[in-house]
């Protein structure tokens, strides 16, 4: 029986019992997946923001929440009291595999577990940038200290040494956050925002100039809400290749990439309207 309180996100109480809520039992058990998935409750955090997920109360679910949920024996049929678990009443939400793969990541700590995420993280540029020879850049990585340092490193460099190419090894996170920072602004330039239009009007003569703007500009403030496989989808759709000398860097975009991406945000916002 439930003794008063809160009930846990997925129930509903009901002449003292916990009755299973199946709307938001659904999000319970996809918080369960999705963390299985990719083993971080930070990410899994922002993830549920971006779905509008919240707790019971109208708050906005955080990793604390999360850690809770997954460790709350109520969603596999059992009552806690004073630290032992009894066969409870209700009906279970979680089943017992999808429990103990959950809590197989949770035993693991916390560095290993973003180790590996980081490891099953697509490299974002990979294959797009390109040295002043011409040379290709490869992603590489090196451990210091138990850290991991990433890097682009040329080809040229790889087959004939350092002194090859003026330009032979970059951090990878400065190159992401340069060519991220270009596509952004990109996002709310109107004359990037009209030639998108143009390439989109060639597929679909209905799609407008304003929900060409609408849709790409929806983009900007919602990409620190994406999860770096999306952002790896977003970039190779978006960029052709990244031609990196020694002044800086000149980031080829893809029209029809833009174009692409303008029809899917659309769809997006009017879904969410």
């Amino acid at each position: 029986m439930w003794m008063g309180g809160v009930p846990p996100l997925g129930y509903e109480v009901k002449d003292r019992k916990l009755i299973e809520n199946p709307a938001d039992s659904a999000q319970v058990r996809w918080v369960f997946d999705r963390f299985i998935e990719i083993g971080s409750g930070t990410k899994l955090a922002r993830d549920l923001a971006a779905r509008g997920v919240t707790t019971a109360r109208g708050h906005r679910i955080d990793k604390k929440f999360i850690y809770r949920m997954l460790n709350n024996r109520v969603y596999i049929g059992e009552a806690v009291h004073k630290g032992n678990s009894y066969r409870g009443e209700h009906e279970a939400i979680i089943e017992l595999d999808v429990w103990d793969k959950a809590h197989a990541i949770l035993t693991e700590s916390p560095r290993k577990r973003a180790a590996r995420t980081r490891a099953d993280t697509p490299a974002l540029l990979r294959g797009l940038p390109y040295g002043p020879d011409g040379a290709a850049f490869s992603p590489t990585h090196t451990r210091k200290g138990g850290r991991l340092y990433r890097y682009h490193v040329s080809q040229t460099v790889l087959k004939h040494g350092a002194g090859s190419c003026p330009v032979g090894r970059l951090p990878a996170g400065e190159i992401e956050a340069a060519v991220i920072d270009q596509l952004r602004a990109v996002f709310r330039q109107p004359e990037i925002v009209a030639g998108t239009w143009k390439a989109a009007r060639a597929n679909d003569v209905a799609f407008s100039e304003v929900e060409a703007r609408d849709a790409l500009t929806r983009l900007d403030p919602l990409w620190d809400e994406l999860f770096p496989a999306e952002h790896a989808r977003i970039v190779t759709l978006l960029v052709e290749r990244v031609d990196i000398g020694t002044e800086g860097l000149i980031v080829r975009l893809r029209t029809d990439g833009l174009a692409g991406l303008a029809n899917e945000m659309r769809v997006v916002v009017g879904e969410a309207a």
